[in-house]
């Protein structure tokens, strides 16, 4: 039988006591995790002007919630330009990236960053029938989503999407993989 020891209370920081931001960061960077480039478009605000923009970000906190109905989740930084832009419209795209792909993983999860526009220059992709965000070429898997549910949880917010078209490219290569804080491939 296993015995569990009552948790300890949370501190003023909302951390159970003993446990820091560091140490927590240490023991999650032992998880290793794929790694996806989430996209959406974000529409024009005049019909008549620019086109509007294309966003991406890279995530390792994504996963597969449900087969009947087909669910994936990810996790956003809450406030984040995909967060604030995921709030406003329920349309979005995720490429499960490759091995060869480590630079596209770079470049979207980079802080500071020049304009999505200008990352997306020179990558290829083509434009999802259904959420009309990038797919990049060469990704591993592509899935079009629709947000179904947003959770709060702590700095971070837990979108829900239902998968309206999942593709598998003949893409060759293995998964890009993220673990102690660097991209990795499998072998």
């Amino acid at each position: 039988m296993l015995k569990t020891s009552p948790s300890a209370p949370p501190s003023a920081s909302g951390h159970a006591e003993g446990v820091s931001n560091d140490e927590f960061r240490a023991a999650m960077t032992r998880l290793a995790a794929g790694v996806v480039l989430v996209t959406a478009h974000e529409p024009a605000l005049d019909p008549d002007g620019p086109r509007g923009e294309d966003v991406g970000m890279t995530a390792t906190a994504f996963m597969s919630v449900s087969l009947d109905p087909p669910l994936v989740l990810v996790s956003l930084r809450e406030g984040s330009r995909m967060d604030d832009l995921l709030a406003e419209q329920p349309m979005w795209a995720v490429s499960v990236l490759s091995e060869s792909q480590r630079h596209i993983a770079g470049r979207f999860a980079m802080k500071g960053r020049i304009s999505d526009r200008l990352l997306f220059a020179d990558i290829p992709y083509v434009r999802g029938k259904e959420a009309g965000a990038p797919l990049v070429g060469g990704a591993l898997a592509t899935l079009e989503c629709r947000t179904e549910q947003r959770v709060a949880a702590g700095d971070h917010t837990l979108v829900i999407g239902r998968v309206l078209t999942a593709e598998v490219p003949s893409a060759d290569g293995g998964p890009l993989t993220y673990f102690r804080g660097r991209y990795r491939q499998l072998g």
